[in-house]
Formats: structure tokens, C-alpha cells, sequence
């Protein structure tokens, strides 16, 4: 890897174009470098998960707002047109970038990385698999687009920081998924600078999205940015430019909505002809909640069961979790929103409250995707009794580790400190999440394959699962025209057209 000095430069500077940011990462787009055998096991795992979360979600609103208004865009003369999850109907790529794109977030059970930002980079493979689809590329191709999307936003994960200036973290993903197009199409570095350029500029926005009472758009973030690499892509190819230079222009991003006009970064990227691997420093999710909840749920579930005493709500007289910076002041108490601890908050809002989670899945011994945040579950009184003496407090250690670039050593956890009634305390800590990588039981390829089955049951026949999981492992071998086998079909039933509410298209 090389690290990338970048910095703000005053118009009259005059920065070359193969000295900016958005070049190199067009340069690292275009070297067509072998795929690593471990990189294509990952990216199969990949599909395979953002199938099984976007199944899950079908009859979600969210999901079912996003398909119905696809639907309404037919594939153009241009193209195959790409396929929409659980339908048959194909529609126009940046279309079906779109309703993928919602359904694979909208339960937040995919992938994450997170370093100086957080990212869920499984959200690249529902534009670069439209595009594929829509174009009539190979198996191969696909992956080596969404190697590209998954190398070029860890890179940018790793070195720049949104959410500190209080940018959402999906304008990493706009140019990342643009770049992994041009990957997948084969574009020379010209037109993908270009892409990556129009990707960051149209993706930029707040993280008002996911603070106080969350909205659905913290589901339809990310699928926009990928609407949104389409078309950049699209335009590109049509010789349209995008703002030069993108971050390091006096006017540009870095300038205006990061870290200002005396910002540095040193941002990390392959050098040529070296393999992208960053896909295999990203993790997935055992549970749907917020990444940071997943060590949680795991430390509470073993509680459960080694002191079946803490079920009883009045043997606790409080419950503080010491833990990263992040962790207390996003989806913790330090967040100071009253609705994390709101018995009738929305599934979002409960997704980002560590103190709900953590009451519920200690009560449980087990979370649910559903179940877990029902109205009924939410609301019941012994329950919102104990979320009410869960609090976090910020652990300077845990925060250290939860930035730290050493994989071996960061972490996502931290400690608990249960105060009970007649005086007594318990106290453990966790680092990662079970399914994590270094974790007590890591995620394979049984693993992916059983959580698809857990959630595509009752949703897709038996025969079905079977015909898309052989796809999704013979993925390399598909040939041109045959990426529609990664489309999934609902059962008959199971989607109803009916259900779709009305709009403008």
C-alpha cells in the first residue's frame, strides 16, 4: 500500500490531475490485477449475505415504497435492464441500484467496516450488480468491480473521518461504487476519475439521518448513493466531467465540509499491480442492530445464561457500560436523545440505542430481527423498567482500541459493570463480536449459507434457495448474460402489487 499525502490547494495552484485523490483511486479502478482466491471466496460470502438481508426485508415499507417506484422504469433499448429482489421484473440499472440498495440496508444485518469512519461496504454490491446485470458482463467481471467498491471505501474509511464534521458516511460509498463500475466495465482512469468525482459531489449530505428520531431514509441513504454512482458512471461514459479537484479544491470537500482549508490526510491505497484485499478486513453481522451492538448482544446473551438472577428486573440497581467514544455517544446515553430510551421509538431509533438492546437481548438470551423490536417487546414494562438504569459512560481504552489500525487489536466492545440490589457486582467485557473474524465463532461459508436459510425461510421455496445458492458459489464461472441467476424470487404470495403505495411516477 502508499499512503497518499492530500491536502486543500487554492485554485492557483493548480493541481495536477494525477496528483489528486480522485485520480489515484481511478488508477487503482483501472489496473486490471488478478483476483486473490481468499478476496473471491469473500465477495461470494458477500452476495450471499446481501441476499439474505435484502429477503428479509421485502414486505418492509421502506422496501416496498423503493421496488414500487423501480417498477415504474423499465430497462431502456441501451441495455438487459437488471433484476429487482424478489420480483421477476427487470428494470433500469440506477432503478434497481436503488430498490437492492434499500432492501439490503434497510434491516442493518450486513457487512461494516469502521476506522476514522463508519461504512457498511456491502452497500457497493447492489450498483455494481445492477450495472453488471443491465450490461451483460461475466462473473468475473462482478467481482472484480466489487473487489474495487470494497478496496477503495475501506481506504477512504481508513483515513478520513465524516462523521466528525457530522457528513454521512455513504460519501465514501458514491465514489467507491462509481469506481467499482468502471472496474466492472473495464473504462479507462479518465472516464472513472470522472465517475469518482460526480460519486462524491452528489453524495454528500448530513447525518441529521441517523440522530434523534430516525427516519426511513437511514434505509434509502446508501441505496441513493448508489442510484447516484450509476448515473455519475453513466454520465462519465458520455464525456461529461465532474468538479476538479473534487477534495482537494478550495471549494471542495475537504475545504468546505471536512476538516478545512489546512486539513491533511494520508489516505492508503494499492500500488500498482497489487492486489485489493480490503474486503477481507470488513466483518458481517450475527445480529440486526447497529455493528457496534453486536459485541453487546453477544456479552448479554452469555450473562443470560451464566446469571439467570439478572432476569429478575429488581435485582439490578443499575447497569453501566463502559465503552469507545463512538459507542457512547452515537448509540449510547451520551447521545443525550431522549428517544433511545422511548418505548414507542421506531425500529430505527431502537437500532441505534445500545441501552435498549443491550435490556433486551440480557432479558432474552437471543435477538430477533423482528421480534426483538416489536412494538409489544419494546413497550413491556419490565423492561422498559431495566432500559431505564442502563447508562454508558466513554472508556478512553476502548476507545483507543476501537481506533486502533492494528486488526489484531481493535475492538468494538468493552465493559459492563452490573450493580445489584443486595450489593454485589458483576463485571465482564468483551472485544469483538462472536461472528467477527477474531471472534469466538468466526463467519464462514456455512455461516452466510445458514443465515440466508434463517431469513429467506417462509419467504422463498426450498427449491429456490437451493438454484441461488449453487449460483452465488459458481459466481466466477457465470459468463456474459448470466448474473440474473443472483436475483432471487419471493414466493408466490408473498409480495403483494397491491401493497404498494401510490406516487408520482
Amino acid at each position: 500500500m502508499i499512503n497518499h499525502d492530500v491536502r486543500v490547494y487554492r485554485s492557483e495552484e493548480n493541481l495536477p490531475r494525477q496528483d489528486q485523490l480522485a485520480w489515484k483511486m481511478a488508477e487503482v479502478a483501472a489496473d486490471p490485477v488478478a483476483i486473490e482466491p481468499a478476496v473471491e471466496e469473500m465477495v461470494i460470502n458477500r452476495i450471499i449475505d446481501n441476499a439474505s438481508v435484502a429477503i428479509a426485508s421485502l414486505n418492509r415499507g421502506p422496501i416496498v415504497s423503493a421496488r414500487a417506484q423501480a417498477l415504474t422504469h423499465g430497462p431502456t433499448p441501451g441495455g438487459r435492464g437488471a433484476g429487482v429482489f424478489g420480483v421477476s421484473e427487470r428494470v433500469s440499472p440506477e432503478w434497481a441500484a436503488w430498490a437492492n440498495g434499500v432492501a439490503v440496508r434497510e434491516l442493518d444485518y450486513h457487512d461494516t467496516f469502521l476506522a476514522a469512519e463508519y461504512s457498511h461496504p456491502g452497500d457497493n454490491i447492489p450498483p455494481i450488480l445492477a450495472v453488471a446485470q443491465h450490461s451483460g458482463s461475466t462473473g468475473a467481471d462482478l467481482i472484480r468491480g466489487i473487489a474495487t467498491g470494497y478496496e477503495l471505501q475501506v481506504d477512504l474509511v481508513k483515513a478520513i473521518s465524516l462523521h466528525a464534521h457530522k457528513i454521512d458516511h455513504v460519501a465514501h460509498l458514491g465514489p467507491a461504487a462509481a469506481a467499482g463500475i468502471g472496474t466492472l466495465l473495464g473504462l479507462d482512469t479518465e472516464t472513472i476519475f470522472q465517475a469518482v468525482g460526480q460519486g462524491l459531489h452528489t453524495t454528500t449530505a448530513t447525518r441529521q439521518s441517523r440522530k434523534g428520531e430516525i427516519s426511513t431514509w437511514k434505509a434509502h441513504a446508501p441505496a441513493f448513493a448508489g442510484k447516484m454512482a450509476v448515473e455519475a458512471a453513466d454520465r462519465s461514459m458520455r464525456g461529461q466531467t465532474s468538479p476538479v479537484p473534487i477534495y482537494e479544491g478550495e471549494d471542495g470537500v475537504i475545504a468546505w465540509l471536512l476538516d478545512g482549508p489546512d486539513a491533511r490526510y494520508s489516505v492508503p491505497l494499492p500500488e500498482a499491480g497489487e492486489a485489493k484485499r480490503a474486503i477481507l478486513d470488513t466483518y458481517t453481522k450475527e445480529h440486526s442492530a447497529e455493528y457496534q451492538a453486536q459485541a453487546w448482544i453477544d456479552l448479554a446473551r452469555k450473562l443470560h445464561r451464566e446469571h439467570p438472577e439478572l432476569r429478575d428486573v429488581d435485582s439490578i440497581e443499575s447497569i453501566v457500560i463502559h465503552t469507545s467514544h463512538h459507542t457512547h455517544y452515537v448509540i449510547g446515553s451520551g447521545a443525550n436523545d431522549p428517544q433511545k430510551y422511548d418505548p414507542t421509538a421506531s425500529r430505527e431509533t431502537l437500532d441505534h440505542s445500545i441501552p435498549y438492546i443491550f435490556t433486551v437481548a440480557l432479558q432474552d438470551g437471543a435477538w430477533h430481527h423482528v421480534d426483538s423490536y416489536a412494538p409489544e417487546r419494546a413497550g413491556r414494562p419490565d423492561t422498559v423498567k431495566l432500559w431505564q438504569k442502563v447508562t454508558t459512560q466513554e472508556d478512553p481504552e476502548w476507545t483507543r482500541r476501537y481506533h486502533s489500525l492494528d486488526i489484531a487489536e481493535k475492538a468494538f466492545g468493552g465493559r459492563v459493570l452490573i450493580n445489584t440490589r443486595n450489593g454485589g457486582q458483576i463485571v465482564d467485557e468483551i472485544a469483538v463480536a462472536d461472528a467477527h473474524p477474531l471472534g469466538a465463532r468466526p463467519f464462514g461459508r456455512e455461516q452466510y449459507i445458514h443465515k440466508f436459510c434463517t431469513l429467506a425461510e417462509g419467504l422463498v421455496s426450498g427449491e429456490e434457495m437451493e438454484r441461488f445458492l449453487d449460483a452465488a458459489r459458481r459466481t466466477a464461472s457465470l459468463g456474459a448474460g448470466e448474473l440474473d441467476q443472483l436475483n432471487i424470487l419471493a414466493k408466490p404470495g408473498v409480495i403483494n402489487p397491491a401493497d404498494a403505495p401510490k406516487g408520482l411516477f
